[in-house]
């Protein structure tokens, strides 16, 4: 994989890739929200609103797994100084941020209804709300550093601190009480989600994941299409 921080290779890569993924994208969307829409029954307690889990629980996985995207990138480019993993990590970060918004967002039209009320300041929505501030606070150090060397380096470090809440998000419900409910998929005595509503549900989260990865490959591409632009530029000036 460390190969494909060359940006040549990148590029040659991801040509071959990206329609396949956002192929794949399109037609895990599809299916999973035809599903989810007119296949799933209503919940014998949530009635139809359990429809809101099928586009919340994706976009809250994907949050947490851009993020620790951004991570991985963030380390690597510590420490190998590859080309490429700073504009990994800087693409990927408006993305996560949407992603994350859109869990907030689905989840407090989720707990109207479930819980009486758009917000509490329980453990797992705080710490979810802190990793949105992380998510906007690395674009913002981003776009404040002029020093593009200087700006990596000081929004890597920012990531990795970062990181320590990722797990806070995900045991947040075991470590405190919390309005929401435990784990319900990945445990021991296996999922307690009913199959009819569990496999829509991880159709969606392929959805997700594959978007993500569909306009993240756009997004690294792009950057490294106008950084090309840019050095052909001033070349070009300096010649005039």
């Amino acid at each position: 994989m460390l190969e494909l921080a060359n940006p040549k290779r990148f590029m040659e890569f991801s040509y071959d890739v990206l329609p396949w993924v956002a192929i794949g994208a399109a037609v895990a969307l599809c299916l999973g929200l035809y599903l989810a829409l007119f296949v799933v029954p209503p919940d014998y307690q949530q009635g139809d609103t359990v429809r809101i889990m099928f586009v919340h629980v994706p976009a809250a996985w994907a949050a947490m797994m851009v993020y620790a995207a951004m991570v991985v990138a963030s380390v690597i480019s510590l420490i190998h100084r590859h080309p490429l993993a700073d504009v990994a990590a800087r693409t990927a970060a408006p993305l996560g941020a949407l992603f994350t918004a859109l869990a907030l967002i689905t989840g407090s039209l989720w707990g109207k209804p479930m819980w009486g009320t758009y917000w509490v300041w329980d453990a797992r929505l705080t710490s979810f709300f802190i990793l949105l501030l992380l998510y906007l606070a690395y674009i913002a150090l981003w776009n404040a550093i002029e020093d593009e060397t200087r700006a990596a380096r000081a929004c890597a470090i920012l990531a990795i601190v970062g990181a320590v809440n990722l797990p806070i998000v995900e045991f947040s419900v075991d470590w405190w009480n919390t309005l929401h409910q435990g784990e319900s998929i990945f445990r021991a005595g296996g999922p307690l989600i009913a199959p009819v509503f569990l496999w829509p549900l991880a159709i969606m989260s392929v959805g997700y994941t594959l978007l993500f990865v569909t306009l993240w490959l756009l997004r690294i591409r792009t950057e490294i299409m106008q950084r090309r632009i840019r050095t052909l530029t001033l070349s070009g000036d300096g010649h005039g």
